[in-house]
């Protein structure tokens, strides 16, 4: 399963729209990891999945839902097991920037997926997300704490 799952770490909400709310039912939130110490933005759907300052989730990146690693056709399948049945709130997006920074001591990188023109920038040390690359598919899979 940990071949599935490309990233995984446990984030604390910082901030809920730090901007202002730009939209009735989505609210970007930015958040950082415990483990890795990575910096996340996220627009959530929040009438269907709401977040606020504190709330602490499990998030993963992963390139199918299929649990033996194949890679997802993109048809539902009654009664089929996957990844997203151990999760509450299921992505699927394109990784469609990646960026590096040695500026101020160690590589740092930037990833900017587009889950249907919900975004998502993650940013932190490259070496936790050096193996990701550009037009890759990724699902998000999120589980509040």
């Amino acid at each position: 399963m940990s071949s599935i799952i490309q990233f995984e770490d446990i984030f604390v909400v910082n901030k809920v729209d730090p901007v202002g709310k730009k939209f009735d039912k989505v609210s970007r939130i930015e958040a950082r990891s415990q483990n890795c110490d990575m910096f996340m933005q996220l627009d959530v759907n929040t009438e269907i999945y709401p977040l606020g300052v504190d709330d602490k989730f499990t998030m993963a990146l992963a390139h199918t839902l299929n649990l033996d690693g194949t890679p997802d056709t993109g048809y539902y399948t009654p009664g089929w097991k996957s990844l997203a049945d151990k999760y509450e709130y299921v992505m699927h997006g394109k990784l469609y920037k990646i960026t590096d920074d040695a500026s101020g001591g160690g590589l740092k990188a930037e990833l900017y997926v587009s889950y249907g023109g919900l975004l998502m920038l993650l940013r932190g040390e490259a070496s936790h997300v050096s193996h990701f690359e550009l037009d890759q598919r990724l699902f998000l899979l999120t589980r509040k704490l």
